[in-house]
């Protein structure tokens, strides 16, 4: 099968498309004949090992120290799956599922196996592949830290920044679909598209200083890493939560003590999957990718998810046949 390799962190180059062979799954595994999958902004740094401060040697203890553990890279996918090991009952030969591989990696392949107990589900049915992979990050994220940490309410206001990237493109949905009054903070170029996803209130950074803006939060989420406590805690209302998605060690630590400052990493788990199926299936989240690539251009993706002005999703996808459903 064809998949990208990498023996080492650095540059978006040192990422190469390379023969490897087929997995077979195990007991309890399902082999996937990957479509499509993504480059998160989270796949970038990890292949950078550019990580928040204090993470630097977490994460090469993870991930490796001079080079990777994984001989495979990325995370999301969405799929087919063509063969079962023993004693699998969730799914079976020809199941349209999506997912992620979490810490395993491994999704930037032609096939991967990966256990029935891992954050997998079926996709939803009116999206296709390309379509169905573009929800899981920002919408696993978003979902775990709105409705599952800060514990979102009808009415609240809730103030996004970055809401056109890939977890603010998600968040600004789901916090509709909540009931929420939704304040979403983005670039001049980016602010018709956070409209259109249902923003009540826009602020374009570049024009307006969302912490002189005069209006009070209940919930603050923060997907680009540059608020913090101080800076946001006047703009939060009594009880109002922060949320900073990409936190230094030290906040992390922090958050520990102030329980309105929530951080940490989001989880993955087949009921939020599932959650996000049936809100896709409902019209109540809709996928927006960006820029979508073959596997061979690899690189080129990191690249435009280096630049920082992505909006939303960059999909890649995967092999010579990628069935529309």
């Amino acid at each position: 099968m064809k998949a990208i390799a990498w023996t080492a962190f650095g540059r978006p180059e040192v990422l190469q498309l390379k023969d490897f062979p087929t997995p077979s799954p195990k007991k309890g595994e399902v082999l996937i004949k990957v479509f499509a999958s993504t480059v998160t902004a989270g796949d970038a740094r990890l292949r950078a090992l550019r990580v928040p401060a204090g993470f630097k040697l977490l994460s090469r203890l993870a991930f490796g120290f001079s080079k990777p553990k994984r001989a495979i890279p990325g995370m999301e996918l969405s799929g087919e799956i063509v063969a079962v090991g023993e004693n699998v009952n969730q799914f079976q030969v020809g199941d349209a599922v999506y997912g992620s591989t979490g810490m395993k990696l491994g999704a930037h392949a032609e096939y991967v196996c990966l256990t029935e107990k891992a954050a997998l589900v079926k996709k939803p049915d009116n999206l296709n592949h390309e379509q169905a992979v573009a929800i899981i990050f920002g919408g696993l994220t978003a979902l775990h830290f709105l409705r599952d940490c800060a514990n979102i309410q009808q009415g609240q206001k809730v103030l996004i920044n970055g809401a056109a990237g890939a977890v603010g493109t998600a968040a600004v949905q789901l916090a509709k679909f909540f009931g929420a009054e939704v304040t979403g903070v983005c670039s001049t170029a980016n602010l018709p598209l956070v409209q259109a996803l249902g923003a009540h209130h826009l602020i374009d950074y570049s024009q307006e200083d969302m912490t002189t803006h005069g209006a009070c939060y209940d919930i603050i989420l923060d997907t680009v890493g540059n608020l913090h406590w101080a800076k946001c805690e006047p703009m939060l209302a009594k009880d109002g939560k922060l949320i900073l998605i990409n936190a230094s060690l030290k906040t992390q630590l922090s958050s520990l003590i102030n329980k309105r400052l929530i951080c940490g990493v989001a989880d993955e788990s087949k009921g939020g999957l599932n959650y996000l199926r049936e809100r896709a299936e409902a019209n109540d989240i809709k996928p927006v990718i960006d820029k979508t690539y073959p596997l061979s251009q690899i690189a080129e993706a990191h690249h435009h998810v280096d630049s920082g002005h992505k909006k939303g999703n960059v999909v890649i996808t995967i092999g010579d046949s990628l069935p529309r459903t």
